[in-house]
């Protein structure tokens, strides 16, 4: 077969561009001559044009990789033959590069040793609008499903909890309700302080041109008991708590010590996941008496200093506003957020890579998920008790 390409002088010295000829030999070989300069800057011949001749008939059983006349070479004639030899595995044919240079034939080697990690090549910015929803939407139901599965395993490890099976180690449970309990109580309570300081002041600005400012108290509480008690302490503790279960996790996800626990034969939601739920699912309701006592307290502050009601006036007005229904409500959200930071907070370490930025979007993402769950669960839940009449 004549060649393909010929080299030729550029005009630049003694630089002779990259060819490449093929030529068709017997039993069915066919023979790549690499001849010219290779280097990155003055470009190389493409291995499509190689693909396609190997592609059309007579059928190949053997592809050989040839030098003759070559000149200066770098990681462009490697990355030639590299990709050549990739095309040989993928259709089966026997490939030979014994004549090309020692040191391509080490690089091409090494280059091939390792098979090319998943997400390094740069992305195709050029998918259409409907492939981009498309993997969206693949993305969504995957993270659905993981979801799912995360939860039907927490429920099962409760469900061995419940007989006495789980096997985790109730210091783990101490430790963690420590954590997530009394060394919580400080920001919990200062958080709520303020809501409450916010809640009457504006308030008070509302009601004096009505000249009910007494009035305050009954908005203070039931908002404290009802919902925003309830709901700071979970957003609290999503930003404190849950991230740290996910950057826990992540971490160990990352060294391996999930997978070692696996391998013992050692459920790692029993292990791990399962005492940290326990800690916040009995922690949240304490955490909320405090809470709501802190924004009362802040409404008491307001109420007595900027609208000139009496201590006894103030606390009289707030007890006639108390509802046992408020506060149980509030109560029961409270165990409902916990459960639903830590789930969030767990879920996310044990998805997490195996990589330090895995780990931190970890942490972020859980206590984004968290506070989705929250804000989601909340408007249901208003809805519901609205409907029966709570």
């Amino acid at each position: 077969m004549s060649p393909k390409t010929k080299p030729e002088n550029d005009g630049r010295g003694d630089f002779m561009a990259a060819s490449v000829r093929l030529d068709m030999l017997d039993g069915g070989t066919l023979a790549v001559t690499c001849a010219g300069d290779w280097l990155v800057q003055h470009g190389m011949p493409s291995v499509e044009e190689v693909a396609r001749r190997m592609a059309a008939p007579p059928a190949l059983s053997r592809v050989t990789v040839q030098a003759a006349g070559l000149g200066h070479w770098d990681s462009s004639l490697v990355a030639f033959v590299a990709g050549l030899e990739s095309v040989c595995r993928a259709r089966t044919v026997a490939f030979d590069k014994g004549t090309l240079p020692p040191g391509v034939r080490r690089l091409v080697d090494l280059a091939l040793a390792v098979p090319e990690k998943t997400g390094t090549r740069r992305a195709d910015t050029g998918k259409s609008l409907l492939v981009s929803i498309g993997e969206a939407s693949l993305r969504s139901w995957k993270g659905v499903q993981e979801t799912l599965s995360f939860l039907g395993e927490a429920t099962l490890a409760f469900v061995r909890l419940s007989t006495g099976r789980a096997r985790f180690r109730r210091s783990d449970l101490m430790l963690t309700i420590q954590e997530c309990g009394a060394e919580a109580l400080a920001i919990s309570f200062v958080i709520s302080l303020l809501v409450g300081l916010i809640l009457a002041f504006v308030g008070a600005v509302q009601l004096r041109t009505f000249g009910a400012e007494i009035y305050v108290a009954n908005l203070v509480t039931v908002a404290m008991t009802r919902e925003m008690a309830a709901i700071m302490t979970a957003i609290v503790l999503a930003g404190r708590t849950g991230a740290a279960f996910a950057a826990q996790l992540g971490t160990m996800q990352s060294n391996e010590e999930i997978d070692a626990l696996a391998t013992l034969g050692v459920s790692p939601i029993e292990f791990l996941v399962l005492p940290r739920m326990l800690a916040l699912m009995l922690m949240m309701p304490l955490l909320y008496l405090y809470s709501a006592f802190a924004g009362m307290l802040g409404g008491f502050l307001v109420g007595t200093g900027m609208l000139d009601l009496t201590g006894t006036t103030y606390l009289a007005q707030t007890q006639a506003s108390f509802s046992f229904t408020d506060f149980f409500v509030g109560w029961g959200k409270s165990v409902l957020f916990g459960a639903l930071v830590a789930v969030a907070g767990c879920m996310r370490g044990i998805q997490s890579g195996r990589s330090a930025a895995a780990v931190g979007n970890a942490a972020t993402s859980a206590v984004v998920t968290a506070l989705v769950y929250i804000i989601i669960s909340d408007a249901i839940l208003a809805v519901l008790l609205n409907i029966v009449g709570l």
